[in-house]
């Protein structure tokens, strides 16, 4: 990866420019049956429309706190790219009632409604599904993001040395984050080609390390697996053989 990336939106755009038909997240949900498998371009669009939801729409600006309530899912890491192309910092499971907007799936809606901005629910459904009928109180991801634009420009550069991800009690700024992502990616082996299967959940900077930043930033992918915990061991080989998986994280 570019060795100037100081934010984790700058890691993207290098692992764009390097092949945007790679795979970057393969996402299973072992409760439903789901896969889903982004390219490195397939998952920048959807951080681009994203990106123009939160800055446009939501009028979302530099430094605003965003309370993430939402699980490791490929949808939630679109959110973490989102946030660092526009400056926001992503509060994981972060308290809404302080937060400047929230975004929620659809078992911290109670929750979500105490933030005093902004609020967006995703049903986090197959394909990026909407609800049958939006929530009381919020709006359905699922509605408002496709027809937002396919390209992404921040109205000021964003602030690497900026708080950007806080999560686990930790709070990083963009360099920081990229900093540690490369250290983890190196501690992990992973390099071109890599492929990182992590069944953590995003409520730690491990988890959201392994299962989105380290493979990113070491120009690898990773293989998210939520509710891995419903495979059995033989299950589980045949994913990692299936998949092609270089290193584990459980």
């Amino acid at each position: 990866m570019n060795a100037t990336d100081r934010t984790p939106a700058d890691l993207l755009r290098s692992a764009l420019t390097a092949d945007p038909g790679r795979p970057l997240v393969t996402f299973y949900d072992d409760a439903t049956g789901e896969r889903v498998e982004l390219s490195v371009a397939t998952l920048a669009n959807w951080v681009a429309k994203t990106a123009n939801l939160l800055q446009g729409d939501l009028a979302a600006e530099p430094g605003d706190r965003l309370a993430l309530l939402l699980p490791a899912h490929w949808q939630t890491a679109v959110w973490l790219l989102a946030c660092s192309s526009t400056g926001v910092v992503a509060d994981l499971g972060g308290d809404p009632a302080a937060a400047d907007l929230v975004v929620s799936g659809p078992d911290t809606l109670q929750e979500a409604l105490t933030c005093p901005g902004e609020r967006m629910a995703l049903a986090l459904r197959p394909l990026g599904g909407r609800f049958p009928q939006p929530p009381p109180g919020f709006t359905d991801y699922a509605v408002e993001v496709p027809g937002q634009g396919d390209r992404f420009t921040p109205y000021a550069p964003v602030d690497p040395d900026a708080p950007a991800l806080a999560v686990g009690g930790v709070e990083l700024t963009g360099a920081q984050l990229v900093d540690r992502a490369r250290a983890d990616a190196e501690r992990r082996g992973l390099g071109p080609g890599s492929r990182l299967l992590s069944g953590l959940p995003y409520d730690s900077w491990e988890g959201v390390s392994a299962g989105l930043f380290a493979p990113l930033a070491g120009g690898g992918s990773v293989v998210l697996c939520r509710h891995v915990e419903r495979l059995d061991t033989e299950g589980l080989d045949k994913r990692r053989e299936s998949e092609r998986v270089t290193a584990v994280a459980l």
